[in-house]
């Protein structure tokens, strides 16, 4: 299972777009290579790794104690607290396949969905049942919540950090590549051709 191609090329230019630092992307030598460096994360994947088995307890203590003051809360509060926790839980499973794909299998649009939606959705929805007041935090939740807000957090950071060693690689193999097809097939030199075309009009004048 993967990503839709036209998702992938979205995510894959937005990648290149972000994360991309020209100044690491160009090869020092040309002599040097990157295709064997290693640049998935070894901390990124220890924090999917204690994600997977920390998010069913996550899930359990938010349900449970959603059941305990349903009856207290607002109309408005039961609505909202039902839709995220459906939300999340379809985020969640989409995001942990994604950081697990783009990290292991070094997969730049893999990662770079994973990233944004650690971001943009799982991040704000956590701080937003951490410090809303209007929904009656228990200490529980508050807890499960302060631990799934770190995870988060240091999860945005290295999969930012990983991004661009990956999109910079990939860049530098590029250059790579071209500089090798260069070599392969030079360009005729514009000094040389300038010189054999003297020759030839000096020739085709003759002697007289």
């Amino acid at each position: 299972m993967s990503l839709p191609q036209p998702l992938r090329r979205r995510l894959s230019s937005f990648s290149r777009t972000v994360f991309t630092d020209s100044r690491r992307a160009r090869p020092r030598d040309p002599g040097d290579r990157a295709d064997n460096e290693i640049v998935s994360s070894l901390p990124l994947q220890m924090s999917l790794y204690f994600n997977v088995y920390f998010f069913p307890f996550w899930w359990l203590s938010t349900v449970v104690m959603l059941h305990l003051k349903y009856p207290v809360l607002s109309d408005y509060y039961k609505f909202i607290l039902v839709t995220i926790m459906i939300l999340t839980s379809l985020i969640e499973v989409i995001r942990l396949y994604l950081g697990y794909m783009g990290n292991l299998q070094e997969k730049v649009p893999e990662l770079a969905g994973f990233w944004l939606l650690s971001l943009l959705l799982q991040l704000p929805i956590i701080l937003f049942l951490l410090f809303n007041e209007g929904l009656k935090i228990q200490p529980l939740e508050r807890a499960v919540h302060i631990v799934f807000a770190l995870f988060l957090s240091f999860q945005v950071i290295a999969a930012f950090v990983t991004l661009k060693r990956m999109v910079n690689k990939l860049a530098t193999h590029f250059r790579l590549n071209e500089f090798d097809r260069l070599e392969e097939h030079p360009l005729p030199d514009f000094y040389s051709l300038g010189k054999e075309e003297s020759a030839v009009s000096v020739a085709g004048r003759g002697p007289g």
